[in-house]
């Protein structure tokens, strides 16, 4: 698999930029962070980065990472006694380094009961000891815990650092692929490091490699898009044209991601913040933006319990027509 063979290994190899400067930083302060909370979305790298910072705090090579690093996923080690564990083997003297590393993966998992006792390990800490604690969720994770952690905010991954990443991927695999063609992955991966490189790996295997190609695999069909089509038809036309994408293999999902990416970069150009993506030529009201963003954010909640998928859609892009005159 494309992510996990090319997993950044470096400091210098992240690929969120945000994340790479903010981990230099800490690293270069002449106290060490005793405990960090890693906090991001799935596939953002943050277990990536965790293994990057306890090589590079061990100044280890991968022949000799393994040896004073503990890794626990709290999904399924969650309980009082996984807990114990970590701080019996936290008081133990590094074997070969400098410091005893502990990654704490979903680590909002952890019961109540585990985290009261990991709570006075990381009040008065090992001198040897470093915590790395990952979350998807830093809402369940208490509020005594982040108290005692440096927090790196991962963010969800720019457009630009993931077309980056898939740079780096088509340069190691020998391949000539269109610049095109990686935005078009960088915005179809809900802004994830790892589902881009998995999409890449797909087009690959499906040997789909064009931009054309891979609009068709990722459902997304014809010259124009969405927000196009309303700012210059009537209804009954936007409605066959999204019956005619959905009919021809569209998906309707990553068709509504798209249009509000690309409201997304309209709002912001209309308040002179230049966007990540050049924003549509559309003259379009800031009410009108904002009143579609509202109406297509309400159509992607509603359409995984649909009984049509095209119809929470239509019922928005219906609303849109009715309360605008475009």
């Amino acid at each position: 698999m494309f992510y996990l063979k090319y997993r950044p290994q470096t400091l210098d190899e992240i690929d969120n930029s945000n994340v790479r400067d903010t981990i230099k930083k800490l690293l270069e302060t002449k106290t060490v962070p005793h405990a960090f909370l890693f906090v991001g979305q799935k596939g953002t790298g943050k277990t990536s980065v965790a293994r990057i910072v306890a090589k590079a705090l061990n100044k280890s090579t991968d022949d000799t990472f393994s040896s004073d690093i503990v890794e626990m996923d709290a999904a399924s080690n969650r309980g009082i006694e996984d807990v114990k564990n970590i701080i019996k083997e936290a008081s133990y003297l590094p074997m070969t380094s400098a410091y005893r590393i502990f990654i704490i993966d979903e680590a909002h998992m952890i019961t109540t009961e585990a985290y009261n006792a990991l709570l006075k390990t990381l009040e008065e800490p090992p001198s040897t000891a470093i915590f790395i604690l990952a979350t998807t969720n830093i809402e369940k994770v208490p509020k005594t815990i982040i108290s005692r952690c440096s927090i790196v905010n991962f963010g969800r991954a720019k457009l630009l650092d993931i077309v980056t990443m898939l740079e780096r991927i088509a340069k190691h695999e020998k391949m000539n692929l269109d610049k095109e063609l990686l935005s078009l992955i960088a915005q179809y991966a809900d802004f994830s490091f790892r589902d881009a490189a998995k999409i890449l790996e797909d087009l690959l295997i499906q040997n789909k490699l064009t931009v054309q190609e891979a609009k068709e695999y990722l459902g997304l069909y014809g010259t124009k898009n969405l927000i196009e089509v309303i700012h210059s038809s009537q209804l009954p036309q936007t409605l066959a044209w999204i019956q005619r994408f959905s009919n021809e293999g569209g998906s309707i999902k990553n068709l509504i991601e798209s249009s509000l990416q690309d409201l997304h970069a309209l709002l912001l150009s209309k308040h002179g913040i230049k966007p990540e993506n050049d924003p549509l030529k559309l003259d379009l009201s800031i009410a009108q933006i904002t009143n579609l963003i509202k109406l297509l954010s309400e159509a992607h909640r509603t359409i995984s319990y649909s009984p049509i998928e095209s119809l929470p859609l239509e019922i928005a892009v219906s609303e849109f027509y009715n309360n605008n005159h475009v």
